[in-house]
């Protein structure tokens, strides 16, 4: 499958074509923690527990798009400061039913130019589209941005970055980081381009804080001015609210999630042991034109390696929950709705039970 320059077709299941079920989730991490706990006979890393407890909820999706973030750049591999994950990590994430990798962040040139290259190679290789890195300018000017036909929808994603932790790009390797101009021309793009729905990926924030300041605020009411449709957060580590607004410049909704906080890790702080996962109905109105139609969130948590269970687990935070940890995700809960509940505008709690996702 070729990455850029195409549609890319995701005509899943039997959903109607008038409607498209798109799902995001948050930061997908790999902290030493976690490599220590996947390893092993003969440097093998096993990930294949990881999201069973999320699984039909993702696969359900027409599109499941997840935050990459760590670059995915061959041994040797290692935890923060400077993540890099190997190739099976990634491999899982497609098979428990990612379909689209953002790939901008702060970590992403932590094993520098070779590694977001690596990264690149690796995407490819599993036939991931993605998003937010490029291999040089002129690749970023013939593929950017990314549309993916999802059920008859075409819809532009967008992916920027604040920064890359002052590790600068060494080569001609070309990174998005969050500039009003570029973001402005990219979405002039997409609209040029056909498409019907703009998703800006937003890695902003300040880390561990529960609510967005005031630069997310204003840069979120800036890509609304542009007529992006999806503007999905990250980077915080934790949850942050999430509105659904109406634009009446376009007439149309406009749905903002400031951070989906961590979707796996190995975390502990407070809040930052789970994160949000959000589920987007597209429709198309009465005239033909695709629209936003509703939103719900759903918490996941992250269970740790013990000793009857070896692996780190997604899991959906008001699901079954070992034993060990059922106070920890009760407080994490706890907190999440608390903000959630105060200053989520039009944006429910998906009450579903996940066994109802499943085909």
């Amino acid at each position: 499958m070729t990455l850029f320059g195409l549609l890319f077709g995701f005509t899943l299941g039997l959903v109607s074509p008038q409607t498209a079920d798109i799902v995001f989730a948050g930061d997908a991490m790999q902290h030493e923690k976690q490599l220590n706990a996947a390893k092993r006979t003969g440097n093998v890393y096993d990930f294949s527990d990881y999201y069973k407890g999320i699984e039909p909820y993702i696969k359900s999706a027409d599109l499941a798009v997840v935050n990459l973030e760590t670059p995915i750049a061959g041994a040797p591999y290692s935890g923060y400061p400077c993540f890099n994950a190997p190739d099976s990590y990634l491999a899982q994430l497609k098979t428990s039913g990612f379909d689209f990798i953002l790939a901008a962040n702060n970590h992403t040139l932590d094993r520098r130019d070779r590694g977001l290259r690596g990264t690149i190679d690796r995407l490819n290789a599993e036939g991931l589209p993605y998003v937010g890195i490029y291999r040089n300018r002129a690749e970023r000017d013939s593929v950017c941005p990314v549309v993916c036909d999802v059920n008859g929808f075409k819809i532009a994603f967008l992916n920027y970055t604040y920064g890359t932790n002052g590790i600068p790009v060494q080569g001609d390797v070309v990174v998005d980081y969050i500039d009003r101009k570029q973001i402005a021309e990219d979405v002039r793009k997409a609209k040029d381009s056909g498409a019907e729905i703009i998703a800006a990926c937003m890695h902003w924030g300040i880390e561990y804080v529960l609510l967005p300041n005031q630069e997310q605020k204003q840069l979120a009411d800036f890509l609304e001015d542009q007529g992006v449709d999806l503007i999905i957060g990250g980077h915080p580590h934790v949850i942050q609210p999430m509105e659904m607004r109406y634009n009446r410049k376009y007439d149309k909704k406009v749905f903002v999630v400031y951070s989906l906080g961590n979707f796996v890790s190995a975390m502990k702080k407070d809040d930052t042991q789970g994160g949000a996962m959000v589920r987007v109905r597209l429709r198309r109105d009465d005239s033909g034109r695709a629209v936003v139609d509703t939103a719900t969130y759903r918490l996941v948590f992250v269970t740790h390696p013990s000793a009857s269970d070896k692996s780190y687990r997604v899991l959906p935070a008001e699901g079954p929950m070992p034993v060990q940890w059922m106070g920890a995700r009760e407080r994490f809960v706890s907190r999440a709705r608390n903000i959630f509940e105060k200053y989520n505008k039009n944006v429910p709690a998906d009450t579903a039970a996940i066994d109802s996702y499943m085909e």
